[in-house]
């Protein structure tokens, strides 16, 4: 294995970082930007299918489906909530694959109760385990939808409502308004419905296609800057060539305080450890962290390990710093242009985006099921590893300038956190010279030495 120096290393110049300095400062204000557009999944959104199936006496029954068509945002437990305003005095009857969360005031129905009166009710989906009369198609998983390019056949959410008090055809029945989606909190921005060309169900036989009566979508996207007002994860760099390990910047998201804000960190062997988790209620998404320097409740760290004579490899650790949240489903997002020669991956699956078309610098990457698909808790468990083989391309590798590491990092679906580029691990200034001057040091010591030694007094 040969050294990665070149004879023709030297100090980089503030002028050399400046790309790197200019994507690091892009990423800062994509980060705060309220738009919903993310450059790694230009398409990606949620769109909410409704359905009318059927009409009823003062109403329809619909099917309202939601698509996950982000490549590697996913919603997890404690799952999604569906809102919206309905256009009239809509009620609904009965609803199968999930609930509304509150009845509402039904005082004035006598014969019979719907199960939700409220003017703008929200729905969530059903538990694992309901009875088998209670469910539809796509329901009853805790409201937990996986993302497209990690799990497709799972990037679907369904239930099914009876409508009262709607209208009975097409022209007397009105879309609801203001939709609004939660995963579990906030993040994304639902657009207004739209009526499209109604939905087509094929049979199980191919033999046979229906159609909908009617049907309107919504679409749904995602802001990570409404999500969170502060950064989620944090990215740290060390490389063989180098001693320096480059932490997360302090304060990535937030700051130890125990004095002023009391219990916005906790120790690890904090005697209160066990009872700030179990008093998490019904906030228990809102992160209970591990005190550190950067208060992130995910850190991923990228090691530049070995370098081979055609190969070189890459250790990524993902730390779990949150006591309140095992990580189901997780994925992680890199972009690096060394991707298109990735040669093999040990313990995580892998996957190929292409953000940009023919260039393929972007990889998802996942745990293997039953293996390392859960990352832990905060503690000893509480981290997931793997390592990265590249082929090198002789016309673009190199060790020089930062190029080794990633470019931007995803942790399920959330912009981390990079450090400055003047703070990554650089190339020793000027390696070679130090080792040829020792050498010609030692020769002219040994030639003299000889010369000495041999001369006749």
């Amino acid at each position: 294995m040969g050294l990665p120096f070149s004879s023709g290393t030297r100090s980089i110049s503030k002028l050399n970082s400046f790309p790197i300095l200019l994507l690091f400062l892009l990423s800062i204000f994509s980060f705060t930007s309220t738009e919903a557009y993310d450059p790694l999944d230009p398409t990606g959104n949620i769109t909410i299918k409704w359905d009318l199936i059927g009409w009823t006496p003062d109403g329809y029954v619909t099917v309202v489906t939601m698509y996950n068509f982000q490549q590697y945002r996913h919603i997890q437990a404690p799952g999604w909530q569906l809102g919206w305003t309905w256009a009239k005095k809509e009620v609904i009857w009965s609803a199968m694959g999930g609930q509304a969360t509150e009845q509402g005031d039904c005082s004035r129905f006598k014969a019979t109760t719907p199960h939700c009166c409220k003017k703008d009710p929200t729905i969530v989906d059903l538990l694992p385990g309901t009875p088998y009369n209670q469910q539809i198609a796509n329901c009853c998983k805790g409201g937990v939808i996986n993302s497209w390019a990690q799990d497709p056949a799972n990037a679907a959410s369904s239930f099914q409502l009876s409508v009262g008090q709607a209208g009975t055809t097409n022209r007397t029945v009105r879309v609801p308004k203001n939709f609004t989606l939660k995963a579990p909190g906030p993040g994304y921005t639902c657009g207004p419905a739209k009526i499209v060309k109604p939905t087509r169900f094929v049979s199980a036989d191919q033999r046979r296609a229906t159609q909908a009566l009617m049907t309107w979508n919504v679409t749904c996207t995602y802001s990570q800057f409404l999500s969170q007002k502060t950064p989620t994860c944090c990215v740290s760099l060390s490389s063989f060539y180098n001693d320096t390990i480059v932490p997360c910047p302090t304060c990535t998201c937030g700051c130890m305080n125990n004095i002023t804000h009391p219990g916005s960190c906790v120790e690890g062997n904090s005697p209160y450890l066990a009872s700030a988790i179990a008093g998490s209620g019904k906030n228990s998404y809102t992160p209970l962290v591990q005190c550190t320097n950067h208060m992130c409740p995910i850190r991923v760290h990228w090691h530049v390990k070995l370098n081979y004579k055609q190969y070189w490899r890459v250790k990524i650790t993902i730390t779990n710093f949150n006591y309140r949240m095992n990580y189901t489903q997780w994925n992680l997002v890199v972009q690096h242009p060394n991707f298109d020669n990735l040669t093999q991956l040990f313990s995580f699956n892998y996957k190929s985006l292409t953000p940009y078309g023919a260039i393929n610098d972007t990889a998802m990457l996942w745990g293997v099921k039953f293996y390392n698909d859960l990352l832990m808790q905060a503690g000893p468990l509480g981290n997931v590893q793997s390592e990265l083989l590249f082929q090198k391309d002789p016309s673009t590798f190199t060790f020089d300038k930062g190029w080794a590491f990633p470019r931007r990092i995803y942790f399920n679906g959330d912009n981390c956190v990079m450090p400055p580029p003047d703070a990554y691990p650089w190339l020793p200034n000027a390696s070679s010279r130090p080792v040829i001057s020792l050498l010609c040091s030692i020769t002219a010591l040994l030639v003299s030495l000889a010369f000495l030694l041999s001369y006749d007094y």
